[in-house]
């Protein structure tokens, strides 16, 4: 459980901004939680709690670069400067 609350606390961080998030992609967004969840739950009964958690990091790892790269295509687009994650967390704080 306490990694599905991180993966909720990085995915809100991710939409943090109210111009780029949407109702629709509130809704995917829990969908997407209640499958993780489901999904996660029976993994853990059938392969263990390992299992359970790599599956987990998988997946959110998987979404979070996929949000990055499709943010820093809009950055790209409307001629920002686009910065690596040393730079991004440095300048961010």
């Amino acid at each position: 459980m306490v990694q599905l609350l991180a993966i909720e606390c990085c995915l809100n961080k991710l939409y943090s901004n109210p111009v780029i998030y949407s109702d629709m992609e509130a809704v995917k967004h829990r969908f997407a939680l209640v499958v993780i969840v489901l999904t996660a739950t029976l993994i853990g009964l059938f392969k263990g709690a390992e299992a359970k958690q790599k599956w987990v990091f998988k997946i959110k790892d998987k979404y979070i670069n996929r949000r990055q790269v499709a943010e820093q295509k809009s950055i790209a687009r409307k001629g920002g400067v686009l910065l690596d994650d040393i730079e991004l967390s440095s300048y961010h704080r």
